[in-house]
């Protein structure tokens, strides 16, 4: 269902990328000199749908980059806490096993306090 739904929306974005492609091939001078109006120092022919699809292309680099250093102290939070589960982990299984002999008979050293029992599995 959501291939289909993708398709439904891209397909017609695709449409209309390949038309503006199309209607628009004339060749255009993008210059990076603003100073030399006559002849600029930087500057480049390109086909206009090329200049508009390379803007966008651009747009969408530097705001994932933008979205990534935003998120960057959430990732850092949930490194932390990933951290402090594995620890907390480790010492839970380390109580475990040094509970788990406490029950048996003939076992002088340790108290017969019960297990502590299985965490539930989480979905």
């Amino acid at each position: 269902m959501i291939r289909f739904l993708k398709g439904l929306i891209l397909l017609p974005i695709a449409v209309v990328v390949v038309l503006l492609a199309v209607a628009n091939r004339q060749p255009i001078l993008l210059s990076l000199d603003p100073f030399s109006e006559g002849a600029p120092a930087f500057s480049v022919t390109l086909p206009l749908y090329a200049l508009v699809f390379g803007a966008v292309a651009v747009g969408i680099v530097v705001g994932g980059i933008g979205a990534w250093l935003a998120q960057g102290e959430t990732r850092r939070d949930r490194r932390r806490k990933t951290r402090e589960l594995r620890r907390l982990q480790v010492e839970t299984d380390r109580l475990r096993s040094d509970a788990a002999p406490a029950g048996r008979p003939g076992n002088p050293g340790r108290s017969s306090a019960p297990a502590l029992p299985a965490p539930a599995a989480r979905a």
